[in-house]
């Protein structure tokens, strides 16, 4: 089954895209929902992660945008359980193509190879930090976590740049995922 990866830094919209991608019906490996639910359902997941960070699960995401070595531990710790959940569910589905959405995958080695097309989603800096205040964080926290993030645009094989309306955003998901020469329906059609 094709693989495609949505990826782009905290506030990009991501999600926007793979929203637009759901309502025609594309399934959504949501990395960052799944990786919360695999906390809930692996039995002593989160007992071992606050043995090996030495903080309660509650200040997780505080550390890990704030230490490099807490995420690298963290990573190493739930990154195998991730991608062999993803590959669970992608055996389940029918679709044409199913999209993996994950803001740090391209620089993590252990998902090398997953994919077969990888699409990166920018904004402005300065849309990307409204985004993010506007979710609720403050502004040194969204920028901190801005910081931590970086993206290779290298490794991509699109960008969809989201810096405006929806309707815009629709029109470039449309030409990317669907249009008559995008790289899927030509991979589709091997």
């Amino acid at each position: 089954m094709l693989t495609v990866i949505v990826t782009g830094t905290i506030g990009s919209g991501k999600s926007a895209v793979c929203a637009l991608l759901s309502r025609k019906g594309i399934p959504i490996y949501d990395s960052d929902s799944r990786t919360k639910a695999l906390y809930d359902s692996v039995p002593g997941l989160k007992a071992r992660l606050e043995k090996e960070l030495g903080v309660p699960f509650r200040d997780f995401a505080k550390l890990i945008f704030s230490n490099d070595a807490a995420r690298e531990k963290l990573e190493g710790i739930v990154y195998p359980l991730v991608l062999e959940d993803f590959k669970a569910w992608r055996r389940s589905q029918t679709a044409p193509f199913v999209v993996l959405e994950s803001a740090v995958i391209l620089s993590k080695p252990i998902f090398n190879g997953i994919a077969h097309y990888v699409v990166a989603v920018t904004a402005p800096e300065e849309v990307r930090l409204q985004r993010l205040i506007g979710r609720g964080l403050t502004e040194e926290d969204a920028r901190r976590r801005m910081a931590a993030q970086t993206l290779d645009l290298s490794k991509a094989h699109a960008v969809i740049e989201n810096g405006s309306t929806i309707q815009a955003l629709s029109r470039k998901v449309n030409r990317v995922f669907f249009g008559k020469n995008s790289y899927i329906c030509k991979l589709e059609n091997k």
